[in-house]
């Protein structure tokens, strides 16, 4: 049976609606400070980014991405790309002298490229 635009529409809305609810719900009981501040994650269809933020000040200290310029011309499928962009963060982390961080998976369920990409930062050193 086809699907129409709109119900496709409004499947999607309601599944952007539900990770927003979802995310709301965990922000409520995360937050990032000096001492461990917190590490976000933020996905789309191609690529993965992660940054790690002092929720307290309000600023970035570290991020990466698929988007960076190392990791742009690696191969492998999107799971590697989370886990090296994962093990690439927890490098520039330590750089900045940060250690352990709370990990803020944005309302995305803790599997496929959120947990790679968690798997990698802890392998290189973050403590999450």
């Amino acid at each position: 049976m086809p699907v129409s635009k709109t119900q496709v529409r409004k499947r999607t809305s309601a599944r952007a609606a539900s990770r927003s609810r979802r995310h709301l719900r965990v922000r409520k009981k995360i937050q990032g400070s000096a001492e461990r501040p917190r590490l976000v994650v933020t996905k789309s269809a191609r690529h993965m980014s992660a940054q790690i933020i002092d929720d307290i000040a309000g600023r970035t200290l570290v991020s990466a991405s698929t988007l960076d310029s190392t990791l742009r011309t690696d191969e492998g499928d999107k799971t590697a790309k989370a886990r090296k962009v994962g093990e690439i963060l927890a490098e520039r982390a330590k750089e900045a002298g940060i250690g352990s961080v709370v990990f803020d998976r944005a309302g995305h369920r803790y599997h496929g490229r959120i947990a790679a990409l968690a798997d990698g930062a802890r392998e290189s050193g973050l403590e999450l």
